[in-house]
């Protein structure tokens, strides 16, 4: 009898640390820049969800992805790691190697009921060590479908989905959630943001100062901001279903984006625009004094050990490789706005392998540290073209109404200035004041040698820590990860021409026989 007594009261003891463990809501878009959200101060762009989770949690002004490209920044936020710590998974359509768990498979271990909807990891192949597929973000809701509200806008019903996991999950565990929107990635249907999102030109306050500011950007501009707004859509409906269950004081929410916007000198490259992240998080249950702006510098890589921490696991005995993330639970608990962490005073970026484009399909190697607003940057190989080969048409750069015109304007004058900044050679060093020059557009490594110095040696110190390749000589193994088939540079040449201009994401008149350099 006393010991019938004694399990039933550990079985109760059991249900009731599970019942206190937060739900988790991970909501991500795709190429969406921070400072498009009506809480970073856009007026232009509505996200009505978004700023509330500002108003009534935590909005981070500092965070950034590790790599700007969609499977490395997704790799990081998974496993906790950088990209130069994730072998091949540092580089984009690859195959994730099985060795490296993640934080979906760890809660799944530990009690949690997992899945997702959308665009989870990617663009690549996961398989375990048995050669069976891995759902890396969860298992998959995309049965449910709307009408797109315009072209290149994915049909899947991401909230409607989220409702039907939670009426079909197991009631007595908590759950985590990953919502992957497919927005703002392109393509775009032209005109979209006026046609559907009664927009106007003038409603841009500044464009970026690295594109030309003429009818063609501003209205590229608006078709982009109509699909975050379309991502916002379904957080808000997300959260209104949470509330209808009276699930949201136990649900902690982050939401973000993977990397910039998929406009040139953005995505894929390694700027302010590139790499930094909208971030607020709402968890009304587990965050203190609500409506703080936190200026600590943050990273993707955090994001994994923060989603243990709370749900009461131990990443030493998780499974998991090292990290050297950090949970934000101290930010959470604290009762301060700016800056919380002294120790979060900088943090690390950089990237190797995207997109094919380059001879032996070789990458575009970069490392970067920003700490006090300042942003140095070393590339490896600055004789290599930044935004892929010409002849490719630059597949670093998705296809765009903005690339169009920027590389058409170049054919007729070569020293088109547009064009140098968007797609011509980068210097070996750069070095940014990010308070005066947030568009990256003066390079001060000249003038700034002193201060640049103490960056690099921090950076470096950093990343030999970390088991960086690059920092030992061996930096050129991340050319020679595969890539998935058919997406090899080699396969578009026939006889010493590049043939193949099918790729998809790149329009046919951006290839360039013989560019000006």
């Amino acid at each position: 009898m006393i010991q019938k007594t004694f399990l039933l009261f550990l079985l109760t003891l059991l249900q009731v640390n599970s019942a206190e463990k937060p739900n988790i809501l991970f909501c991500i878009a795709d190429d969406a820049a921070f400072k498009y959200m009506g809480a970073y101060g856009c007026d232009w762009v509505k996200t009505p969800a978004f700023d509330r989770m500002a108003d009534e949690g935590l909005l981070f002004m500092k965070a950034y992805t590790p790599n700007a490209k969609c499977a490395p920044s997704r790799a990081s936020v998974l496993t906790g790691r950088n990209s130069w710590q994730l072998e091949a998974a540092g580089n984009h359509n690859i195959y994730f190697p099985a060795k490296f768990k993640v934080f979906t498979e760890t809660l799944q271990e530990n009690g949690y009921d997992v899945a997702m909807t959308g665009k989870g990891w990617g663009p690549g192949i996961a398989k375990d060590k048995n050669g069976k597929q891995r759902n890396l973000a969860g298992k998959p809701y995309n049965s449910l479908k709307l009408k797109s509200p315009a072209k290149g806008i994915s049909n899947v019903d991401y909230a409607g989905n989220f409702e039907e996991f939670l009426k079909d999950r197991d009631k007595k565990k908590p759950f985590c959630f990953w919502y992957g929107g497919k927005e703002p990635h392109r393509k775009y249907e032209y005109g979209s943001g006026i046609k559907y999102g009664g927009k106007k030109l003038s409603d841009i306050d500044e464009v970026p100062k690295y594109w030309p500011d003429n009818k063609i950007v501003r209205t590229d501009m608006l078709d982009y901001g109509y699909e975050v707004e379309y991502f916002d859509s379904h957080l808000g409906r997300m959260i209104k279903k949470l509330e209808e269950l009276g699930e949201l004081e136990n649900t902690l929410i982050i939401v973000t984006s993977d990397n910039g916007m998929p406009f040139p000198r953005c995505k894929a490259q390694e700027y302010e625009d590139s790499n930094h992240m909208p971030f607020a998080v709402m968890w009304p249950k587990g965050i203190k004094n609500p409506g703080r702006k936190i200026e600590d510098y943050i990273s993707f890589i955090d994001i994994a050990p923060t989603f243990l921490d709370v749900a009461g696991v131990d990443w030493s005995k998780s499974g998991m490789h090292s990290t050297p993330g950090k949970s934000l639970r101290e930010i959470f608990d604290s009762e301060k706005a700016g800056r919380v962490v002294p120790e979060r005073d900088h943090v690390l970026i950089g990237k190797e392998r995207h997109d094919i484009g380059r001879p032996n399909d070789w990458g575009y190697p970069i490392r970067g540290i920003i700490k006090n607003d300042m942003l140095y940057l070393e590339n490896f190989h600055a004789d290599r073209w930044p935004a892929g080969n010409p002849e490719t048409g630059y597949l670093e750069c998705d296809g765009s109404p903005t690339k169009t015109f920027i590389l058409n304007e170049h054919r007729k004058n070569p020293d088109y200035s547009y064009w140098h900044l968007n797609f011509g050679f980068h210097d070996a060093v750069e070095f940014f004041d990010l308070n005066k020059d947030p568009y990256c557009m003066t390079n001060l490594a000249a003038a700034k040698q002193d201060l640049l110095m103490q960056l690099k040696s921090q950076m470096y110190k950093k990343l030999k820590l970390q088991g960086d390749p690059r920092m030992n000589g061996n930096g050129q193994i991340f050319d020679t990860y595969p890539v998935i088939k058919g997406r090899n540079f080699h396969e578009g040449f026939l006889n010493g021409k590049y043939t193949k201009k099918n790729t998809g994401w790149v329009n046919p008149t951006d290839y360039e026989e013989a560019p000006t350099k």
